[in-house]
């Protein structure tokens, strides 16, 4: 029906525009008393699709990746639609419009999103209000952090670390975004050494935080898919010595290999099916490289179930969609549920856990 009915429609759009239309949907879905908890009943996963992790329970491991819902304006709607766990952001200390418009486009042929929007979000004090004022939390909501566009690099800890304090009691994660290319200068951060140093200052800051509400929360860190080799290993390698607690791989590329859009020349990020072999073996590269001990997020291209079968079986624990929403609907997160349980019964397998990190092995 999405396909058919409401995605012709919402394609007539500037894609932005089709983007707040839908946000401002489910934002009102969001406050219709008892809808959420009687859709997420129905949409409800598996019970072999369970896990836990960080101490945390999974119901799925299919997560909302962050840039969607940036401000958590519409939680307890996509949660309702089948979602393990939801990722928020990304926010920045303060409040910043972002790159100029257009800076979001489709390329229908390739099934696939451009954006350049530069972390537009409505500020950390302003999704605190948000997240303290659900009344349930639905799923675990992780808090995607950086820094403002007008923040030189050698002063960027310092926003990561106001995000920590500012976000600390509502967050149920943070995930240290260094891997934007939206944001000027900001993918230098990925860097190994100074990656190091941000990785244990946000540590640091999240066990202060923990002084007074007693809760451990996991810092993951989220690389761009554009490391050179070499780099890429650096940077895991610092990432897991400096202590995080997992990984998010990956950030939307700059490569344009391959791509059949007339939109391919446009400036800034691409995300959805071009990335979802490349994404694919950076999960299981980088699986390998932590021998398999620290967490993994898959993101980049998972438009089906086999898609993510594949990425948790290159090593992701959890996995994340974006653009595949945009092209296939509400109901791809229901599908995906459905079909991963459907391959871990043919296979054999009784949880999801049991099949993370084979092909990688």
């Amino acid at each position: 029906m999405y396909r058919r009915l409401a995605r012709p429609l919402l394609f007539r759009l500037d894609a932005e525009d089709a983007h707040h239309l839908t946000l401002g949907v489910l934002e009102a879905a969001s406050k219709v008393p008892g809808w959420p908890a009687l859709a997420r009943a129905v949409a409800s996963p598996a019970p072999a699709l369970g896990q836990t992790l960080f101490g945390q329970p999974f119901a799925s491991p299919i997560g909302l990746a962050a840039g969607l819902d940036k401000n958590a304006v519409a939680v307890p709607a996509f949660a309702a639609l089948g979602f393990g766990f939801l990722e928020v952001g990304t926010v920045t200390p303060r409040p910043q419009p972002g790159n100029a418009r257009p800076r979001l486009f489709r390329l229908l042929e390739d099934e696939a999103l451009i954006n350049r929007m530069g972390f537009n979000n409505a500020g950390a004090g302003a999704l605190h209000a948000r997240l303290s004022a659900l009344s349930t939390r639905p799923a675990p909501v992780w808090v995607n952090i950086g820094r403002n566009k007008d923040t030189p690099n050698e002063e960027a800890a310092g926003d990561y670390l106001k995000c920590v304090q500012a976000l600390h009691d509502v967050a149920d994660a943070f995930v240290i975004n260094v891997s934007s290319p939206n944001t000027p200068g900001l993918r230098a951060l990925q860097a190994a050494d100074g990656l190091g140093e941000l990785v244990r200052a946000v540590l640091q800051e999240v066990e202060r935080g923990r002084v007074h509400n007693l809760r451990r929360l996991p810092v993951l860190v989220k690389l761009a898919p554009d490391l050179h080799p070499a780099d890429f290993e650096a940077s895991v390698g610092a990432v897991q010595a400096a202590g995080a607690h997992g990984l998010i791989v990956s950030n939307t590329t700059l490569s344009r290999d391959g791509l059949f859009s007339g939109r391919a020349g446009e400036a800034g990020g691409l995300s959805g099916r071009p990335l979802t072999r490349k994404s694919t073996a950076l999960v299981r590269e980088a699986y390998r490289l932590t021998g398999g001990t620290l967490p993994i997020v898959g993101v980049g291209g998972i438009f089906s179930p086999a898609d993510a079968y594949a990425k948790l079986r290159a090593g992701a624990s959890l996995l994340e969609v974006y653009s595949a929403l945009v092209y296939e609907g509400p109901g791809l997160v229901r599908r995906l549920n459905r079909g991963l349980a459907d391959l871990l019964a043919r296979d054999g397998v009784q949880n999801v856990a049991g099949i993370v990190g084979v092909d990688a092995r």
